[in-house]
């Protein structure tokens, strides 16, 4: 269960969980969920449910199946900073740009600590 505290070690440990559930599941965080379409009158649509294969419907609740496997490792607070999204992998970026920051502030971060190691001096006494 997260709480907003040690989210590195969370992260670590749920993608273990999900990546041991099906890699399909881990693949809809990473890439979003699989929205099977076809062209009609020229237009590209999403397919109905009624047209989906087994292999495909399967793949299009890899996203319900992982948005499930996500709340219910959340606590109510972190719950609710995710309740509104769409997509699993929707869900997955917002905890991580909460707990981490952007990707550039976690570059920033990193050239920060770099730079304090390095001019890291042993004070008198």
């Amino acid at each position: 269960m997260f709480s907003g505290v040690n989210y590195q070690f969370w992260k670590v440990r749920m993608k273990i969980f999900i990546e041991s559930i099906d890699r399909g599941i881990w693949n809809v965080i990473v890439n979003g969920p699989y929205i099977p379409m076809t062209i009609v009158n020229g237009v590209l649509v999403e397919k109905s449910y009624d047209e989906l294969t087994d292999s495909k419907n399967k793949k299009v609740q890899y996203d319900c199946v992982t948005k499930n496997i996500i709340t219910s490792a959340l606590n109510l607070d972190e719950f609710f900073k995710v309740s509104q999204c769409n997509s699993a992998k929707e869900m997955w970026d917002i905890l991580e740009v909460t707990h981490e920051g952007p990707a550039n502030v976690k570059i920033a971060r990193k050239h920060t600590l770099i730079q304090e190691y390095e001019l890291f001096r042993m004070q008198q006494g």
